[in-house]
């Protein structure tokens, strides 16, 4: 069975549920899930990254090599 079927038959079995302490308890079980899943995504850096990183921001900014904000913002208007 692929992914879509079974999120379609899962969304099927949830809308059935009337009890809502079991509504509340996937609830919950679905935002650990995904905070977790959001944690395991993000690689963290080490401080030589992280200086190297600042080093070089500051560099693009004495060089000019930097858009404003009302550069970015008027790009996506």
């Amino acid at each position: 069975m692929n992914l879509e079927l079974r999120k379609i038959e899962f969304v099927q079995e949830f809308l059935k549920i009337q009890n809502e302490e079991i509504i509340s308890r996937l609830e919950k079980m679905l935002r650990k899930e995904t905070e977790t899943s959001l944690e395991d995504s993000f690689e963290r850096m080490s401080i030589e990254d992280l200086n190297k990183r600042i080093d070089q921001s500051e560099s693009d900014f004495e060089n000019n090599r930097y858009k404003s904000s009302s550069e970015l913002l008027a790009k996506y208007k």
